[in-house]
């Protein structure tokens, strides 16, 4: 291109730096790349394995209700279809999960939980941040569950908000849902019932509160996860169990029973 006092042959005023490609005016964009933009602040998102699906539980697990809009939130009813369409996609061999969350809707949560451990491929859970709440579950659900070393999860009893009657009935109804929670974590992990019942009433940890908020090694310890460590160990124990074969019950044999407290 030659430049002829200061304009281009094509009569534009553009100074032309040897070297330089620029893109023609009417270049089409790429299908999602202003969605990209728009949502994320990023012009390209870095693409992952295609044989693992990466999927996302964090802010507050969203259930029957619709929480306020300034509320971060996971709907269930994004999460589940989610996991349906990796179940039936041949070219996705495992699943990572990514948690982050404070809890929420306790049904929400169960079944999300439920849905990761009935998958028949190999899933890896990794605890981020916090894994609080009805988020406990959702975090042992998986073939393997890690948590971070700043990680922390808070276990505590079924609460309930809004309007409540004061029968029997209702408390019935609470303990049943939550004898639900506590077979649930004992069966998907190694601690014992009643060892996780003792996290769970024990006083003194929360301020007004009862329940236990557990460190990333003392997780461990008890019993109710696998590993301590971040993405780079999830990865690599996603990829041994995909290369082996694993099925999402390989190790749910092992004999119950964290460390007593």
């Amino acid at each position: 291109m030659e430049i002829i006092n200061g304009l281009d042959n094509s009569g534009n005023n553009e100074e032309h730096i040897p070297g330089e490609v620029k893109p023609e005016v009417h270049e089409p964009v790429l299908p999602g790349t202003v969605g990209i933009v728009k949502e994320l602040g990023q012009t390209v998102v870095p693409s992952g394995e295609p044989d693992i699906f990466c999927m996302t539980i964090i802010g507050q697990i969203e259930g029957h209700f619709v929480l306020p809009p300034h509320n971060k939130t996971t709907k269930y009813e994004h999460i589940i279809p989610q996991l349906v369409a990796a179940e039936q996609n041949k070219n996705i061999k495992g699943l990572l999960i990514i948690l982050n969350t404070v809890g929420g809707d306790v049904e929400a949560g169960l079944a999300i939980a439920e849905m990761i451990a009935s998958l028949s491929k190999p899933t890896v859970t990794v605890v981020i941040g916090g894994g609080h709440s009805i988020g406990v579950p959702i975090a042992v659900a998986s073939s393997y569950s890690i948590i971070a070393e700043s990680a922390t999860m808070t276990i505590h009893p079924i609460r309930m908000n809004g309007l409540v009657i004061g029968v029997p009935q209702t408390f019935e109804y609470m303990e049943r849902m939550q004898e639900r929670m506590v077979r649930f974590v004992t069966s998907h992990s190694k601690i014992s019932e009643q060892q996780f019942k003792d996290l769970m009433f024990k006083t003194g940890e929360l301020n007004r509160d009862i329940g236990t908020a557990v460190g990333g090694y003392d997780a461990v310890k008890y019993g109710l996860m696998d590993e301590v460590g971040g993405i780079g160990s999830a990865l690599l124990q996603l990829n041994r169990m995909i290369a082996a074969g694993a099925s999402p019950t390989a190790g749910l044999a092992a004999p119950q029973g964290g460390l007593t407290q």
